[in-house]
């Protein structure tokens, strides 16, 4: 298998939102020609969302079969249900709720008011995963996994110098006293994030090009967690024209 590293320029965010919401489209229904099912990680932030309120706004939404289809998250907020911190729920509102999607095609972390603790829900996740998977895995074959980038660097919720980068172990763990607030969150690990076909990296704002520099610059996965993304087939970035402000031009892809 390839496993190609590109960077992907828009000029704003609107266009960025648009352009991986075709994509993404696109992508979508080629994979459900070749297989019987798509794996899907979902992340949040701004950015994030809006690429699924464009997907939800396109004319050829409806050209998948959203039955087909399983919605998994990167992280989440360790908040109650209902908070509009949670990931889930801004994908729900923007995005899943007007989908024909099967409710059990969908895959939520559990909520901090749904009666586990925050180690529990973890191992909760890690069940689902596993319940999911094949032929003794202990994830399901993903297929496209968004992330979102933090200034600092930071994917899902693993953060810089942090134990959670580090981990190899677990699939799913446990965040404590977040550098970001809410300070209690969930997420899924290198291993697992790596495991998937394609990563999309979708970040867009000046306050991102420091850290994606850094990242294709070759820096440590410990201290800019970003430059540990790596898709099994294919690792995508894709930025506006201001988070692209430290990209070599030799790593910009010239044809999209």
């Amino acid at each position: 298998m390839t496993n190609e590293r590109r960077v992907l320029v828009h000029p704003d965010k609107q266009a960025l939102a648009a352009s991986v919401a075709a994509r993404f489209i696109t992508k979508t229904v080629d994979i459900l020609d070749d297989l019987d099912r798509a794996n899907v990680v979902l992340t949040g932030g701004t950015i994030g969302i809006a690429v699924l309120a464009a997907v939800n706004s396109s004319p050829a939404r409806d050209t998948i079969d959203w039955s087909r289809v399983h919605f998994w998250w990167g992280d989440e907020r360790f908040v109650e249900r209902d908070s509009d911190d949670r990931n889930e729920k801004q994908a729900r509102e923007v995005l899943l709720d007007h989908l024909a999607v099967p409710a059990e095609n969908i895959h939520p972390f559990a909520a901090s008011d749904d009666g586990l603790t925050l180690e529990a829900a973890a191992a909760a996740y890690a069940d689902e995963l596993a319940a999911h998977a094949g032929d003794g895995a202990r994830w399901p074959r993903f297929d496209i996994t968004f992330l979102g980038v933090g200034p600092d660097g930071h994917i899902a919720s693993l953060f810089p110098d942090r134990a959670g980068i580090r981990e190899t172990e677990a699939t799913v763990i446990a965040v404590t006293n977040s550098p970001k607030p809410p300070p209690e969150r969930l997420s899924l690990t290198r291993q697992v994030l790596n495991a998937s076909d394609r990563i999309w990296l979708v970040l867009a704002g000046a306050d991102k090009a420091s850290a994606l520099g850094l990242a294709l610059a070759g820096a440590s996965y410990t201290e800019v967690p970003v430059a540990g993304a790596k898709g099994r087939k294919r690792t995508v970035f894709f930025v506006d024209k201001d988070a692209a402000a430290e990209v070599p031009e030799n790593l910009i892809s010239p044809s999209y």
